[in-house]
């Protein structure tokens, strides 16, 4: 009963303790680089997005489709792809819990980026809301093509690939249940 015990103790000690050694990135922000050399800082962060320090490591990430080897030290890891002009990156990670991916804006001005989140919600949304528009008031409906088009034309031309379009999109859905 006594060595029952001591493992039992043993393992609850291991599975309270023991998960804060295993290295998982579920949750990830993007940030300016702190050097300003056009490139982008990934940063492991909770679900609040409060940085992880603890990451340390080399992970697997896919970058607009090329896959990226980031090295982390103390949560963050330097992007090795430089920005030269506005575009979106989607950026993804496949861990063993599944596949957790991002889809940012990153806006050039003089030597700065901005990296702005884009929800997948946003996606859907703003394409399915003109198509409603332009279906109840018919008059407006040459007006919603027009803006669908300018749409899609911005996104192609700052990298936003159809196909990218719908695994942003999906991995939102994804994520839900």
């Amino acid at each position: 009963m006594k060595y029952l015990f001591t493992i039992l103790c043993f393992l609850i000690v291991q599975n309270l303790f023991g998960q804060t050694s295993t290295q998982t990135i579920n949750y990830f922000v993007v940030k300016e680089n702190l050097l300003k050399n056009e490139k982008l800082a990934i940063i492991a962060s909770d679900s609040l997005n409060n940085p992880l320090e603890s990451i340390n490591g080399t992970f697997n990430f896919s970058v607009n489709g090329f896959k990226q080897e980031l090295t982390f030290n103390n949560g963050v890891a330097i992007c090795p792809l430089q920005i030269e002009k506005s575009a979106f990156v989607f950026i993804k990670h496949i861990n063993e819990f599944g596949s957790h991916s991002n889809l940012y804006f990153v806006q050039k001005q003089n030597n700065d980026l901005k990296p702005y989140k884009i929800s997948w919600y946003l996606l859907l949304a703003l394409p399915i809301g003109l198509v409603l528009i332009g279906y109840m008031f018919r008059k407006l409906i040459g007006l919603m093509v027009f803006i669908l088009i300018a749409l899609v034309y911005f996104n192609y031309s700052k990298g936003l690939s159809a196909p990218t379009f719908f695994e942003s999109v999906f991995d939102g859905l994804k994520n839900i249940f």
